[in-house]
C-alpha cells in the first residue's frame, strides 16, 4: 500500500517560455520517468532528424506536436524522496485560458515559467490574476532560459522586480524567485555553478518546501449535495445523498441543515461504497447520507451542521469578481449558466461595477459588457438562490464558472451576498403592468357572464397530476365553466426546444407558463396546468408572473414544495376521480365558482 503524501501544482506560464522543458527535466532528474522512456524519446529524434529536448517527453499528442503549444491540462506524475507529486501542466498559449482554469482549481502550489530574454508577456500576468482569484497562495516563479541571457543576475533581478510588483497588485506574494536553465538542467535538481550569486533553493527542493494545506476537517462541515439516489428494490425506500465532503467532519445521529432551502433534518445513516457503514466522515471523503425525514433535496443543496455558527451566505443576487474568456462579449440582460459548488443556476449580468484588464490591470467603468480576457467586478442575479461561504478559509464554497453554449467562457469568486430588492423579474413585471393594455371588458363583467372567477390552478407531485388537471377541466367545462388546460409539452409545440430537460428549457417553460396564465386569468378563464417537481422557488415565480392574479396550489402526494404554502394537500393513493373533486370542492370552499355547482 502507498501511503506517501501526494501534493498536486499547477505550472503556467506564457507560451514558449519553457514549462514543458521544466517539466521534462523534472521528470527526467528525479527519476520519474518510465524504464526506456527518455532512450526512446531520444532515439525517436534521432531517426527524424530532430534535436533531442526534454519537452518533447510531454508531447504524447500529435496535435501538441503538430503545433508545438501545449492545449490541454496535461497530468504529470513525479516523486522526491519527500513525497509524490502531480504536476498539471497548464496550457500557456492565450487560447486556451479556460483550461489552465481547470487545471488550476485542485493545485494547492504554482510554478509560472518566465522567460528571462522574453520577459514578462500578457499571459504571465493573467496567469498570476487567475491564481490569485484562484486562491492559490503558495507560488514560485521560475526565471527561465538564463544561459540565454548570460547567467546575468542584472536580468534575473529585473524580472524579479516586474513580477514581483505586479503579483503585489493582485495581493499574491510569491514564495521564491528561482533562476533556471532548464535546457542544461541547472538549478532544477542541481544547483548552478554559472550562477553562484544564486543562493536560493532548487526547484526540487522549492516544491519540497511547500506545505499541504492543513486542518481541513477542523473547518464549518459543507457537503455540496452531487446527486440524489432512491432505492425502490427489495423493500429498500432510502434516498441517499451523495457527494463529498468538501470540508470539516460530522456524524450520524447530527442534525443538519440545507440551503438555500433551509430544510432541517438529522443524518440517520453515513453509506459508502464498501464495507460497514462509519459513524463519522470528514473532508475529501466521497460518500453518501440518509436523513430522518422524507425531504426532497435537490442536487446543488450545500448540506451543514445546524449547530455550526459560521453559515454560508444564501442569496439569488451576488457581487462577483470574474474572469471572462467567452469568444463574444459577456453583455448585461443576457442569460447564463453558473456552476457553483454542485449547484447549476442561471444567472444575468445586472450591473458592471469595473472592468481591466487581466494583462494591465488597467481598469474602467461604466461598462455595457466585459470583453474577453477581461476583469470585471460586478453583480449577477440568479434565477434561484444559490449557497456559498465568503470566508478565505472556505473560499473553494465561493468559486464559479460560467458556461454559455456548452463551453466554460468565465471563472469568478463570490464578494458578497446582495439583498434580492429591484431584482431583475421584479423590474420586468412592473414594466409589463405598466405597459399592458386591457379591453373594454371590464373584470366584474366577465365573472357576472361567466358565474365564476379567474384563477390559475397549479398542481404538483408525485402522482398522476396530468391525468388530475385534465380530469378537472373537464369537469369545469360539463358544468359550463370556462377552463383551459395549458399542458408543459405545449408550451414547445412548434418550436425546436424540448421544455424537459437543461435548466434552460425548465426556466422558460416556467416563464412561458406564468406568461400564459396571466393572459388567461385577465380573460377570465380558470387555467389548470400540472408542474412537476415543482418547488418554492418555481412556485413564487409563477405567482410573481401570474401577477395580479392569484395563484391555487394543490399538492398531490410527494412534493417539493416545503415552505410555499400549498392551498391543499392529497395523498398518492387518492384516486385522480377523488382528487378533483376535493379540488372542486376547495374551489367552492375559496369562492371562485358558486356552491349550487354540487
Amino acid at each position: 500500500m502507498n501511503d506517501r503524501e501526494q501534493f498536486n501544482i499547477v505550472i503556467a506560464g506564457h507560451v514558449d517560455h519553457g514549462k514543458s522543458t521544466v517539466l521534462g527535466r523534472l521528470l527526467a532528474d528525479t527519476g520519474s520517468l518510465p524504464d526506456g522512456k527518455l532512450e526512446s524519446v531520444k532515439e525517436y529524434c534521432k531517426k527524424n532528424s530532430k534535436v533531442f529536448e526534454y519537452a518533447f517527453l510531454l508531447d504524447a499528442l500529435k496535435e501538441e506536436q503538430s503545433q508545438g503549444i501545449t492545449i490541454d491540462a496535461a497530468r504529470i506524475y513525479f516523486k522526491t524522496a519527500k513525497r509524490d507529486y502531480l504536476i498539471i501542466d497548464a496550457p500557456g498559449h492565450i487560447e486556451f485560458l479556460r483550461n489552465m482554469i481547470t487545471g488550476a482549481t485542485k493545485a494547492e502550489g504554482t510554478l509560472i515559467v518566465i522567460d528571462v530574454k522574453e520577459g514578462v508577456k500578457e499571459n504571465s500576468r493573467r496567469h498570476g490574476y487567475l491564481i490569485s482569484m484562484l486562491g492559490i497562495r503558495q507560488v514560485t516563479v521560475l526565471v527561465n532560459k538564463m544561459d540565454l541571457a548570460g547567467y546575468s543576475q542584472a536580468e534575473f533581478d529585473r524580472i524579479v522586480t516586474e513580477y514581483r510588483t505586479f503579483l503585489g497588485r493582485v495581493g499574491v506574494e510569491p514564495q521564491s524567485f528561482i533562476p533556471v536553465a532548464a535546457l542544461t538542467g541547472e538549478n532544477i535538481l542541481r544547483r548552478s555553478e554559472n550562477m553562484p550569486w544564486y543562493v536560493g533553493p532548487t526547484v526540487v527542493e522549492q516544491i519540497d518546501l511547500f506545505e499541504p494545506e492543513r486542518g481541513q476537517a477542523e473547518k464549518p462541515f459543507r457537503f455540496p449535495v452531487q446527486d440524489v439516489y432512491k432505492f425502490t428494490g427489495m423493500n429498500d425506500d432510502r434516498r441517499i445523498l451523495a457527494g463529498m465532503v468538501a470540508f470539516g467532519k460530522i456524524a450520524a445521529g447530527e442534525e443538519v441543515l440545507f440551503l438555500p432551502s433551509n430544510k432541517k433534518s438529522r443524518i440517520r445513516t453515513i453509506e459508502t461504497f464498501t464495507g460497514t457503514p462509519p459513524d463519522t466522515v470528514s473532508a475529501g471523503v466521497s460518500c453518501g447520507f440518509t436523513i430522518d425525514d422524507p425531504l426532497y433535496i435537490k442536487p446543488g443543496e450545500m448540506m451543514l451542521r445546524a449547530s455550526d455558527t459560521a453559515l454560508p451566505e444564501s442569496s439569488r443576487r451576488f457581487k462577483a469578481n470574474l474572469f471572462w474568456m467567452g469568444s463574444f462579449p459577456m453583455i448585461k440582460g443576457k442569460q447564463y449558466e453558473i456552476k457553483i459548488g454542485t449547484a447549476y443556476v442561471l444567472v444575468k449580468l445586472t450591473e458592471i461595477l469595473s472592468t481591466m484588464d487581466a494583462s494591465d490591470l488597467d481598469s474602467a467603468a461604466n461598462r455595457p459588457e466585459i470583453d474577453r480576457y477581461e476583469v470585471a467586478e460586478c453583480v449577477l442575479e440568479a434565477n434561484r438562490p444559490v449557497a456559498f461561504d465568503q470566508s478565505p478559509l472556505l473560499d473553494s464554497t465561493s468559486r464559479f464558472v460560467i458556461i454559455d453554449n456548452y463551453q466554460i467562457c468565465g471563472a469568478g469568486i463570490v464578494l458578497q451576498a446582495l439583498e434580492d430588492e429591484n431584482s431583475s423579474l421584479s423590474k420586468y413585471l412592473e414594466r409589463r403592468e405598466n405597459r399592458w393594455d386591457p379591453g373594454s371588458v371590464m373584470k366584474s363583467e366577465r365573472e357576472s357572464r361567466y358565474g365564476h372567477r379567474a384563477k390559475l390552478v397549479l398542481l404538483t407531485g408525485t402522482s398522476n397530476i396530468e391525468e388530475a388537471g385534465k380530469l378537472l377541466e373537464r369537469r369545469l367545462y360539463e358544468h359550463k365553466f370556462f377552463s383551459y388546460y395549458i399542458g408543459m409539452k405545449s408550451l414547445s409545440a412548434g418550436l425546436d426546444i424540448d421544455l424537459d430537460g437543461s435548466i434552460e428549457n425548465r426556466e422558460e417553460s416556467i416563464r412561458r407558463l406564468g406568461e400564459i396564465a396571466r393572459i388567461l386569468t385577465e380573460a377570465g378563464l380558470i387555467a389548470i396546468s400540472c408542474l412537476k417537481e415543482m418547488d418554492d422557488f418555481d412556485a413564487e415565480k409563477i405567482r410573481e408572473l401570474n401577477t395580479p392574479y392569484e395563484l391555487l396550489t394543490v399538492k398531490y402526494g410527494g412534493s417539493s414544495l416545503e415552505k410555499f404554502p400549498a392551498d391543499l394537500e392529497i395523498r398518492s393513493d387518492e384516486s385522480p376521480e377523488s382528487a378533483v373533486s376535493r379540488i372542486v370542492e376547495l374551489l367552492i370552499r375559496k369562492e371562485i365558482v358558486p356552491e349550487y355547482y354540487l
